[in-house]
């Protein structure tokens, strides 16, 4: 399992269209926080079950929609996402992929919206997948279960004894004298049931709720006071809404109350949860703010409030979110609020790439027209740059110049720093015209330390010709460490020898001088510089050092100075050493004549 913080890595232009109507003037004068919306930003997901466990923070078990999009079918796994303030998000990781369920659907895919669970010290995730090619006449309800609410989840099998045709969409409730409910349906089909004691078999009829208004999926049951709810989307023409029905019996019958949630941003799907924390109620759900493409969805919360005599007052869908319900986490690095003002004004130092040059390489269809790459439109098209310089490791920030003629694409980015491994949505809003590179469009990244990095960039999704790419990191503060020549940590040998504090004699072959005891830091790449005095035309070292992968050493190239004595040379390459303070640097001679004063190792710059 991977767990990361939540960041919101959305581009400038991408920030303006998903947070229409949201005021930041007046944002900064409200001492309010608040979550804003979609909440989970890191990878999309729908299908939102929202559920409180015992160590007081909520959680929400989310289905994942594959990126580039391969529709809302094939939908591959689930994470989990906590809070204890309902603002700052912690993606806690996969839980569950269809690899890892061994009755399932050859092909994969169909990891349709889940559910949890909590009995006597264990949690019990419910999800619906088929067991056959013919999926839609083959779907169970599969278990599985953990002593963790995040992680570690084993799959059981599935519940027994239910139809197979359109059972998806599992719920569970629990009512207050600790009697356990099923719910599943879809295709107009809703079914209720009791859960037998072991929480995965039925104890019981299983019931057809043929009462419900235009029901077609995403049953949700729960309860306040003594009113139990079903909420559950319709089959409104063009996009779902949610609608609910209230109940005296957890079976039913149920009385039709109406809509609660109209439809969604950008999806004609609509699934959600409704769940109390910490004193409020709350409506999670789904939308496509982010990607305007419903098979790229994002889950959104919004508050949900009672009338008096208990009906439901429809739920209003904001771009703010919620506000915050505890102190602030330090989980979260970055959320819409915090992003309304950024600049990247940090970001100066700059690598900019042009798409001829040696390292960006095309392929799946794009082509090259002069110095762009064309026909990004292509389903399998990338863009690759290779030997991108990562600095110190961590955050970048990517920029792409574009000219697009449709009205919105996107690329999917991956870069080698991303350890979740799901890679990066990147919008880009169209210029106008296929030969019009006005287009510039940012988005944080994740890169390794050192220059051996990769980024791609994946189409299909919209046509966009890209004439460059920018990399910006922000600059980090140079660590120097000198070795003076006198040093008791350096040693000579192969007819070097030390002189006032310098090295002579490096004419020789097999002379050498050696480093111990060098600090490497965290490891990779370092820059090494010779200070030096040289009356030859050109000297040359070669260099070893602990941290070289390759084992073959590196080449030093040392301009003369003009004489022995000049001591005004300065030869610097890059080197690898480990991590620690345990490396040694050996710098051999005999290729030219040089004398050293003194050695640098420092971080890149």
């Amino acid at each position: 399992m991977r767990k990361r913080f939540l960041s919101l890595f959305l581009s400038a232009a991408m920030l303006l269209s998903v947070l229409i109507g949201f005021n930041s003037s007046t944002l900064a004068a409200d001492p309010i926080i608040s979550s804003g919306n979609p909440i989970f930003t890191s990878i999309f997901t729908a299908d939102p079950s929202a559920r409180v466990w015992n160590d007081g923070r909520i959680y929400v078990y989310a289905s994942h929609d594959i990126f580039p999009s391969r529709g809302s079918d094939l939908m591959d796994k689930y994470h989990v996402f906590s809070s204890d303030n309902m603002v700052d998000w912690v993606d806690e990781g996969e839980i569950l992929s269809a690899d890892d369920v061994p009755w399932g659907r050859p092909e994969g895919g169909f990891m349709w919206a889940p559910d949890a669970a909590y009995k006597n010290g264990t949690y019990y995730f419910y999800f619906p997948h088929p067991s056959d090619t013919n999926w839609n006449s083959s779907w169970k309800i599969g278990v599985a279960t953990s002593d963790k609410p995040a992680e570690d989840f084993e799959v059981q099998g599935y519940i027994q004894g239910l139809p197979d045709s359109n059972l998806i969409d599992p719920n569970v409730f629990r009512d207050d004298n600790g009697t356990y409910y099923l719910y599943a349906g879809g295709g107009g089909t809703s079914y209720g049931m009791k859960l037998g004691a072991d929480m995965v078999s039925i104890d019981g009829p299983v019931k057809q709720f043929t009462e419900l208004e235009d029901f077609h999926e995403a049953t949700w049951v729960f309860k306040r006071g003594s009113v139990y709810y079903l909420m559950y989307s319709d089959n409104n023409p063009g996009a779902n809404r949610m609608r609910y029905a209230t109940s005296s019996n957890p079976l039913g019958p149920w009385t039709n109350r109406g809509v609660i949630l109209d439809p969604v941003f950008g999806s004609e799907t609509s699934h959600g949860s409704v769940v109390e924390y910490k004193g409020n109620w709350y409506m999670f759900y789904h939308n496509a703010k982010i990607s305007s493409n419903g098979t790229l969805r994002s889950v959104a919360v919004d508050r949900l409030y009672f009338n008096s005599d208990g009906t439901i007052q429809k739920v209003i869908q904001t771009s703010e979110g919620v506000p915050a319900v505890g102190p602030r986490s330090t989980a979260t690095e970055v959320k819409y609020y915090d992003l309304i003002n950024e600049s990247f004004d940090a970001y100066t130092q700059k690598t900019e790439y042009a798409m001829n040059m040696s390292n960006v390489s095309i392929g799946g269809g794009a082509t090259r027209s002069g110095a762009n790459v064309e026909n990004m439109h292509t389903q399998g098209s990338y863009i690759q740059l290779n030997g991108i310089n990562g600095g110190a490791g961590g955050k970048a920030l990517l920029t792409v110049l574009y000219s697009s003629g449709d009205s919105g694409s996107a690329f999917k980015v991956d870069a080698s720093g991303d350890t979740a491994g799901d890679g990066y949505f990147l919008s880009l809003p169209g210029t106008g015209g296929w030969g019009n590179y006005t287009g510039r469009t940012n988005r944080l990244i994740d890169l390794n330390s050192g220059t051996n990095n990769q980024i791609r960039l994946s189409g299909g999704m919209g046509g966009v010709n890209v004439s460059r790419v920018i990399v910006s990191l922000i600059p980090q503060t140079t660590q120097e460490a000198e070795y003076p020549m006198s040093g008791a940590n350096v040693s000579v040998g192969g007819g070097a020898t030390k002189s006032g504090g310098n090295i002579e004699n490096m004419h020789i072959p097999g002379s050498y001088f050696e480093l111990t005891g060098v600090g490497g830091g965290m490891g990779g790449q370092k820059l090494l510089t010779v200070v030096y005095a040289s009356a030859d035309a050109q000297t040359t070292f070669k260099v070893n050092a602990s941290g070289d992968p390759s084992g073959n050493g590196y080449s030093l190239t040392l301009p003369g100075t003009g004489g022995w004595s000049a001591y005004t040379g300065r030869a610097s390459r890059i080197i690898d050493l480990n991590t620690g303070n345990s490396n040694v640097i050996r710098v051999s001679g005999g290729m030219g004549g040089a004398n050293v004063s003194l050695v640098i190792v420092s971080s890149i710059p």
